[in-house]
């Protein structure tokens, strides 16, 4: 991914002629790390709820608890998307995301692919390792015994194996793999459809080796579980990065622009949706398994929403919410203000209208297709939309007088014929 260096280097980062400002801007950072910490809290109390799911499916397969078990991660997706914007500008939790919400991913490494999936490649010689249906292998010319799954296994040697980012074996979309199954339908209807059997102990299991895939998706949760109480605490009194965000007021306020326009531009805009489109390629959908996509990318929008507004509904029904860099922009320019919550609004407007087109019958994979220009207008307003917000943050950077405020960038975006090539 490249990245794209705004013009917006002022000659001080203070905010000239406005010392009441100054003095908000900690309680503005106040309110962005109660986000946090109440962000990743519901993020990790779903995903207990999801281990809890899990562990039923795997105690009494059936079609019910596997619905249930797929119900409890569509669930834990809607605050963990909303937590996205902490990613760019906060090093505790770019350094992290990976191991949760890696993608995309050769699904090959963990377990059985069908037969169009193909075989390995100089890309990836692991992708079709098949961790699952293997309790021994070498990887990288060193041998690994994983006669026993753990969440160790996974996160110390599978995850990323030969420094390879293709393969992921930790975090929500190996679970998704493991929950749906492959998505075999290109941009046609229907999503993964893995059979409850592939998790029946002995006489009735389907896919082999269903005791050894019943251990991964038991430690992939756990794991889940795991890295997401680790960032929780992080965000919470006295945890690293709270402390990180509010020990330098200038940086903070940095790191909240930084996470807004990188998440807007690059990574939703460019990566998530625009490749996408440009491709047909239903494989950079990002929940691919399950066609969840839509609403990923809704609550992606509503969380830079969040982060603007400060103001966050937990999963509760609960609103935390405080001192907002709304209220700082407008106080240097109200009318930049003005034009950013429009721009988000309709964002986020335009986001839900892939939602209902998918709950409308219309997945997102399925408005990827090549001549389906409903479904092209859709994506395309909304990377519209994302792309205009992003130029209204950066002209609340320059109200504010931040300087040397860099947002990630995207060939699809900033370079479109090198996608090809």
């Amino acid at each position: 991914m490249n990245t794209r260096l705004f013009a917006l280097a002022l000659a001080s980062t203070a905010l000239v002629g406005l010392p009441a400002l100054a003095a908000d801007k900690a309680a503005v950072l106040e309110t962005y790390a109660d986000i946090a910490a109440a962000g990743y809290e519901d993020s990790l109390v779903t995903a207990r709820a999801l281990q809890q799911a899990v562990a039923a499916l795997i105690a009494a397969p059936s079609e019910e608890t596997l619905a249930a078990a797929k119900t409890a991660w569509l669930a834990s997706r809607v605050p963990y998307q909303q937590t996205e914007v902490y990613r760019f500008g906060n090093a505790i939790v770019d350094d992290w995301e990976g191991k949760v919400n890696a993608w995309p991913l050769d699904e090959g490494l963990i377990d059985y692919v069908d037969t169009s999936y193909g075989e390995a490649s100089d890309e990836n010689e692991y992708r079709i390792l098949n961790v699952i249906a293997n309790p021994s292998f070498e990887l990288s010319g060193a041998p690994v015994d994983a006669s026993e799954i753990t969440p160790e296994l996974i996160a110390e040697t599978l995850h990323e194996a030969d420094e390879n980012e293709a393969n992921v074996a930790s975090g929500y979309h190996a679970i998704e793999f493991l929950l749906w199954g492959q998505d075999l339908n290109g941009t046609g209807p229907g999503a993964g459809n893995r059979p409850y059997s592939d998790y029946i102990q002995g006489e009735g299991c389907t896919g082999g080796n269903c005791d050894r895939r019943a251990a991964y998706l038991s430690a992939a949760t756990e794991l889940l579980v795991s890295d997401l109480e680790y960032m929780a605490a992080a965000w919470a009194e006295g945890g690293e990065g709270r402390a990180a965000v509010l020990a330098d007021e200038n940086a903070g306020i940095t790191a909240m622009l930084t996470g807004m326009g990188s998440l807007s531009y690059g990574e939703q805009a460019g990566e998530r949706m625009k490749l996408g489109l440009m491709l047909n390629d239903p494989e950079e959908e990002h929940d691919c398994f399950s066609d969840n996509t839509h609403n990923s990318h809704y609550y992606d929008g509503l969380g830079i929403r969040n982060v603007y507004l400060g103001s966050y509904t937990r999963i509760d029904g609960s609103t935390v919410s405080g001192p907002s860099l709304s209220a700082l922009v407008a106080a240097a320019d109200p009318a930049v203000d003005a034009e950013l919550k429009t721009d988000l609004d309709a964002t986020v407007a335009a986001l839900d209208e892939l939602v209902k087109a998918a709950e409308g019958g219309m997945a997102y994979d399925m408005m990827l297709a090549p001549g389906n220009a409903e479904g092209e207008a859709l994506i395309t307003a909304a990377v519209g939309g994302l792309v205009k917000q992003t130029q209204a943050i950066e002209r609340a950077v320059t109200a504010l007088g931040v300087s040397g405020i860099t947002f990630e960038g995207s060939d699809s975006l900033d370079n479109p014929s090198a996608v090809f090539q």
